[in-house]
């Protein structure tokens, strides 16, 4: 194992703050993580597996081994009249995957396009965009278990998804992902309803799009709505899409008449988190080297030294400014260490 000692932080992240890392090193293949993670044990020391680090946070030093993930490929394991399988690995860039899928007209996760990350932490988040979660195309993943020392691979039903959740975020750090299997249509079923996607395809008038155009589309759009991690630090939406109960929701929508919110069951709707800290005036604020982008008030930046406690005391801003006014209480995506 070729370990690196007190590392910065700062180029693995996509947030950009330069934290340090006490020990550091790559994961190429299934037997290099098995051979981290027993040092570890045998050190007594913490461990954290990332990919681009798209979705973290440091806001002190990690006193522990960071593992990168590198092991990649795109595999076709099997295919059917209707249905391509995939096995894909945990280092694969999901981007790469995604545009490699929709070129060869594998239909699936065409929504998901320019989403930050790798397929591995895919399944953690269960990542969703534009109606779609990845989750309706995931067929298994295999993992190392840290707790029993195996290998396993866990079927759909085993990932407990949800929204933003799965088995994965609720036992941090037990499963250690290195494949995700895949299962993507040859014949896709477009999804196209989102609002602002209907838009982009009238606006570039296409009336019957392809799996490209769709993708194209919403490549679009997310680029004209987020900030470039490579030129302005950021994880994408910092917060998740709070839930509450109808009772709840016909209360605030009374007082709130232009809240967006979305029914997902009978008794339950979806707020858009974007739209409650927009509307307490955060959108484009910016307090030093952190603030809230101008363009999507979901994202917040690193305007070029802030640090990790800085952007995180910015975010708890947020979260109690919302609290106070809608008393519905925002919860980060982003995780923080």
């Amino acid at each position: 194992m070729m370990l690196e000692e007190n590392i910065s932080l700062k180029q693995l992240t996509t947030f950009g703050c330069d934290e340090i890392g006490r020990y550091f090193t790559r994961i190429t293949t299934a037997a290099a993580l098995t051979e981290a993670i027993n040092w570890c044990d045998e050190k007594n020391l913490p461990f954290l597996v990332i990919g681009t680090g798209s979705n973290i946070l440091f806001t002190k030093p990690f006193e522990g081994l960071i593992l990168k993930m590198g092991i990649t490929g795109i595999n076709k394991t099997n295919e059917t009249a209707t249905d391509v399988f995939l096995t894909v690995g945990a280092g694969e860039n999901w981007h790469h995957f995604v545009s490699y899928c929709v070129q060869k007209s594998w239909g699936g996760i065409e929504n998901l396009s320019l989403i930050p990350g790798t397929v591995g932490a895919s399944p953690i988040q269960n990542i969703g965009a534009y109606g779609v979660e990845v989750q309706e195309c995931i067929e298994s993943v295999t993992a190392f278990d840290t707790h029993t020392k195996t290998w396993i691979t866990l079927n759909n039903n085993q990932c407990a998804f949800g929204y933003r959740n799965s088995l994965f975020k609720k036992e941090k750090n037990r499963y250690l992902i290195t494949t995700v299997q895949f299962v993507l249509k040859k014949q896709a079923q477009l999804r196209t309803d989102y609002g602002s996607i209907k838009e982009k395809l009238h606006e570039k008038n296409i009336k019957n799009p392809s799996l490209a155009d769709l993708s194209n589309a919403i490549i679009q759009i997310r680029t004209s709505k987020l900030p470039d991690p490579a030129t302005l630090g950021n994880a994408g939406s910092f917060f998740k899409n709070p839930s509450i109960n109808k009772i709840n929701f016909e209360k605030l929508k009374l007082k709130f008449p232009e809240m967006i919110a979305y029914p997902i069951s009978d008794d339950t709707y979806k707020l858009a988190a974007g739209w409650l800290i927009e509307d307490c005036g955060w959108k484009g604020v910016r307090k030093g080297n952190v603030g809230c982008f101008d363009k999507q008030s979901l994202v917040l930046v690193n305007y070029g030294q802030a640090t990790g406690k800085e952007i995180y005391d910015f975010s708890e801003e947020i979260i109690q400014s919302v609290l106070a006014k809608f008393e519905v209480l925002l919860e980060r995506e982003v995780n923080i260490l």
